[in-house]
């Protein structure tokens, strides 16, 4: 595999259970396993951010500020994140940073003065990993009840949990692995835009 400098995430549903248009920091609950995913990540030397759609706020239904209180809460209770992008527009605004549209995605890379190629995007719909085909990264499905099943199917690289993402991107520990080359995580392929994403 090759280097994986840093690894962006998607929040509502990857990092933290999926709570609509949330609103309020109190609601924040972090994904079984999340704290000891992003541990690893950052003590192998991994970056970490956080590239969310938001698109409760251009709905009305929360203010900018909002999310940046739940998005802290999140840093508190995950952190710290080296980066974060938030879109707050909705599906109709024809912005270029709303997922499955490249731009949160080169944008945090930017940010990280890393190459797109050296990056990995986690999410649990198709509109995450479209994002990262778009921007030139690599991308890991990790599936909720929410994720269609052609979103599955299309994934090339699929992960039960948060937790067993973060392993297929580090490989097993050093004794475990098995002689010959290292797997390759293997680049997002081309597919129709998925029908959902906050």
């Amino acid at each position: 595999m090759s280097r994986v400098k840093a690894v962006l995430l998607d929040r509502d549903g990857t990092l933290v259970h999926d709570v609509p248009y949330n609103a309020d920091p109190a609601l924040v609950r972090p994904v079984e396993g999340a704290r000891e995913a992003l541990a690893e990540l950052r003590a192998h030397g991994i970056r970490t951010g956080v590239v969310t759609n938001q698109s409760g706020i251009a709905r009305g239904l929360l203010t900018e500020a909002d999310a940046r209180r739940v998005n802290r809460r999140v840093d508190e209770l995950l952190g710290p994140f080296d980066v974060w992008a938030l879109c707050p527009h909705g599906p109709d605004d024809g912005c270029h940073c709303r997922k499955p549209r490249p731009g949160m995605v080169l944008w945090a890379a930017g940010r990280l003065c890393t190459d797109p190629a050296d990056c990995v995007v986690i999410g649990d719909i198709g509109s995450d990993l479209e994002a990262a085909r778009r921007a030139g990264a690599r991308g890991i499905l990790v599936p909720t009840p929410q994720t269609l099943p052609e979103e599955t199917s299309a994934a090339p690289c699929v992960a039960p949990d948060l937790p067993a993402a973060v392993r297929l991107l580090l490989g097993p520990p050093p004794g475990d692995r098995p002689p010959g080359p290292p797997p390759v995580l293997a680049s997002d392929a081309g597919r129709p835009e998925p029908r959902r994403g906050a």
